[in-house]
C-alpha cells in the first residue's frame, strides 16, 4: 500500500463505497426498495428522509446490523460481505450513534480501549492507548483528555470521544447519525470544523440529520429517500432548504410557521423559587422562578440534562418539589397529584411519549380518553360507555389526521409521529388553559413536525399558555415569544424573541452569563 493511499491518521483510504439495488423486506413492509447510494473519499454525503423512509435500514445494512435481501456493496469497486459490525469496522467503516455508547464511570482511554485486545496480553496498555488518542486529537483538533472521566465531559466532548473511538479502530468512512441533535450551536460549529478537517484529509462522511440548514451548510451531495425508495441525489449547492423539505415530503411544506401577533394576557402558570432533586439525588432545579401567560409560548432552551425533565415533571405533579410553589391560575397546586392538576385544565405532552404519554397495550381509542375515562360521558355508574368512547376516538382521528388502521389498533403498533398525534389529540381536545409540551417533535419527520408546531400555535391563538421545552434551538426560535435558558437547573436568563440569537442562546446554554444580554424579565 503506497503512502498516498493512507490517511494522516494511518488508516487505509476508502476511495469509494457503493450500495447497489439494496432491498430489505420486513413482514408487511418493504423498507428498502432497490436503493442505490454511494459516498466518496473527501466528501460529506447527506442522507435525508422522513421517519420510515428507509435511512436507518440502509445504514444498518452498511454497518452489518441488518442483512440485505437483494443487492450488493462495493468497496473501492470490489464486492464485500458485511455480516456484522465487526466486519464493517474491519473494512474501515465506523458509525457515530445518536445515543452515545460510552460508560460514564470509565475514562476516555478506558472507553476507547474497551473491547480491544491489549498489546500486553492480560495487562492493560492504557498508556499506549492514551498516546494514540493524543495523536488523533492533534490531527483532528479534537481537544480531549484521555484521563478524563466520561461523566465529567460535556455532550460535545463525549461526541468527540465517539469520533476518537471510531478513528482509533481504523475508520476511514464515518456514518454520523443525527450528530447535532443534543449540541449547542457552538458545539455544532466545532463539530463542523472537525468534519471539514476529516474531509480535507480524505475521509468519507455520511451525514444523517433532520436539520436542513445544517445539511446545506456541511454536505457536498444529498440523497433523499421516501417510502423506502431513492427519490434522487443532487449536489447540495444546487438545492435550497425548501427544495429538500418538499422533496422529502412530496408536497409543498410550510417551512417557517406563521406565528402571527397575539396579545399576552394574564399569568396562568407561575413557578416561585422551585427546587427539586434529580433521579440521581443531585440538584435537578435550583430556585427556578418563571411565569407563562395566556396567549404566549415560553420556550425553555438548554442542552439535555440541565433540568428540563425535572421542570416538566414538577409542573405536571410527577416529581415532588423540595421547595417553592407551583401556582396554576392563582391557586397553589404544589401538593396536588397529577389528576387534580389535570382537572384544573393543565395538559402535559411528555418527553417520553411511549413511556409516559400512552399505554402501549391499550388501543388508540382507550389512550384518547385516559385523562377522563372515569367521567361523563365516557363512563356512567362505574361502567365505560364504549359507544361514546368510539365516536370520540373517530372524531379525534379525523381531526388530528392520525394514521391508524382503526381506533382499535394498539398504540405500540403506530409510528412515533402518529403516537405523538394521539397524545396531542387527547391533551388538546380537553380545551386546556395551560399546556406543557416537552420535546414535542423529538424524533419526528418534517411532515409530523410541521403538524405538531401548527397545533401549538393554534392553541396559542386560542389564548392558551404554553411552555415549550425543546433541545431544538431552531424550534425554540421559530415558536417562542420569550425564551428562558436552563443551565445546571438554574434559569440563566429570559430573553424576548426579538432579542434572541443562536449565538447568544448558545452561550447561555453553555453557562456563560452575558452582561450585555437582556435583563431577566418575569
Amino acid at each position: 500500500m503506497t503512502e498516498s493511499n493512507k490517511l494522516p491518521s494511518g488508516q487505509t483510504r476508502i476511495d469509494s463505497l457503493e450500495m447497489l439495488n439494496i432491498t430489505k423486506r420486513f413482514p408487511g413492509v418493504l423498507a428498502s426498495d432497490h436503493v442505490n447510494f454511494d459516498v466518496k473519499s473527501g466528501e460529506v454525503h447527506a442522507l435525508l428522509g422522513e421517519n420510515g423512509a428507509g435511512k436507518s435500514t440502509l445504514m444498518k445494512i452498511l454497518y452489518g446490523l441488518y442483512h440485505p435481501d437483494e443487492g450488493e456493496i462495493l468497496l473501492n469497486d470490489k464486492p464485500v460481505s458485511i455480516a456484522s459490525p465487526n466486519d464493517s469496522i474491519g473494512l474501515g467503516i465506523g458509525m457515530i450513534h445518536q445515543h452515545f455508547m460510552l460508560v460514564p464511570t470509565l475514562t476516555v482511554a478506558e472507553n476507547v480501549a474497551l473491547g480491544l485486545p491489549s498489546t500486553r496480553g492480560f495487562m492493560t496498555d492504557l498508556d499506549q492507548v492514551s498516546k494514540r488518542i493524543l495523536e488523533l486529537a492533534k490531527i483532528y483538533s479534537l481537544k480531549i483528555d484521555p484521563d478524563a472521566y466520561i461523566w465529567q465531559l460535556s455532550v460535545g466532548q463525549q461526541q468527540r470521544v465517539e469520533i476518537i473511538k471510531a478513528l482509533y479502530r481504523g475508520a476511514a468512512l464515518l456514518i454520523l447519525d443525527e450528530p447535532t441533535a443534543v449540541l449547542t450551536p457552538q458545539e455544532v460549529d466545532e463539530l463542523f470544523v472537525i468534519m471539514r478537517q476529516m474531509v480535507k484529509d480524505g475521509h468519507g462522511l455520511i451525514f444523517i440529520s433532520h436539520k436542513l440548514h445544517e445539511v446545506v451548510e456541511i454536505s457536498n451531495r444529498v440523497t433523499v429517500l421516501r417510502d423506502g425508495r431513492k427519490i434522487g441525489t443532487r449536489p447540495t449547492s444546487e438545492v435550497t432548504k425548501q427544495d429538500l423539505a418538499n422533496w422529502m415530503v412530496g408536497r409543498e411544506v410550510g417551512f417557517i410557521p406563521d406565528r402571527g401577533v397575539v396579545d399576552r394576557g394574564e399569568a396562568r402558570l407561575e413557578l416561585n423559587n422551585i427546587s427539586c432533586s434529580s433521579d440521581r439525588g443531585t440538584p435537578g432545579l435550583r430556585g427556578v422562578t418563571l411565569e407563562v401567560c395566556s396567549g404566549e409560548i415560553l420556550g425553555i432552551a438548554g442542552v439535555s440534562g440541565n433540568g428540563q425533565r425535572e421542570l416538566a415533571e414538577v409542573i405536571a405533579g410527577l416529581r415532588k418539589a423540595a421547595s417553592g410553589q407551583v401556582v396554576l391560575e392563582g391557586q397553589d397546586v404544589t401538593g396536588l397529584p397529577p389528576a387534580a392538576r389535570a382537572d384544573r385544565m393543565l395538559s402535559y405532552i411528555p418527553e417520553e411519549r411511549m413511556r409516559d404519554g400512552v399505554i402501549r397495550e391499550f388501543t388508540v381509542a382507550e389512550n384518547m380518553v385516559l385523562r377522563e375515562h372515569e367521567k361523563r360521558p365516557y363512563s356512567r355508574a362505574g361502567f365505560l360507555n364504549l359507544g361514546k368512547i368510539s365516536r370520540h376516538a373517530d372524531e379525534l382521528i379525523k381531526r388530528f389526521h392520525v394514521k391508524t388502521p382503526s381506533r382499535d389498533t394498539l398504540a405500540k403498533n403506530l409510528s412515533g409521529g402518529n403516537i405523538q398525534k394521539v397524545v396531542l389529540a387527547r391533551e388538546i381536545s380537553r380545551a386546556p388553559r395551560v399546556v406543557i409540551a416537552a420535546q414535542p417533535t423529538r424524533g419526528l419527520d418534517i411532515g409530523a413536525t410541521e403538524y405538531v408546531r401548527e397545533q401549538l400555535l393554534e392553541q396559542r391563538r386560542n389564548g392558551v399558555a404554553i411552555m415549550l421545552i425543546s433541545e431544538d434551538l431552531d424550534e425554540i426560535l421559530a415558536l417562542s415569544d420569550r425564551i428562558a435558558v436552563l443551565y445546571e437547573g438554574r434559569v440563566m436568563d429570559i430573553v424576548p424573541r426579538e432579542h434572541a440569537t443562536p449565538e447568544k442562546l448558545g452561550l447561555l446554554m453553555a453557562g456563560v452569563h452575558l452582561e450585555e444580554s437582556v435583563s431577566v424579565v418575569k
